[in-house]
């Protein structure tokens, strides 16, 4: 079994939960804009009913995917981070 120390995701893991961040944070915008539009337009209909589970949805994968990035985040800053060994400058002599 692996140790907790170990980090959980890669680098890449956590680019593409960045990406799909932004997808979802859309998604929350256009159901939040479609139900706000169907409420005004139909107050109560199955349209408007739907609008408001999909925006329910995609808040929660934010939500979800916003925390697991934030944890992320919190867990690795206390380790160091790679730089690379400075090179020693020589003179040119021509």
């Amino acid at each position: 079994m692996a140790p907790k120390s170990e980090p959980l995701m890669s680098l890449r893991a956590v680019r593409q939960l960045r990406r799909i961040r932004a997808f979802y944070a859309a998604g929350v915008l256009l159901w939040g804009a479609a139900a706000a539009w169907s409420g005004w337009a139909h107050p109560g209909s199955r349209q408007m009913l739907v609008c408001l589970l999909l925006l329910a949805v995609f808040t929660g994968l934010l939500t979800t995917t916003s925390l697991l990035l934030f944890r992320l985040r919190t867990t690795r800053s206390h380790e160091p981070r790679h730089v690379a060994p400075r090179r020693a400058v020589t003179p040119r002599h021509a």
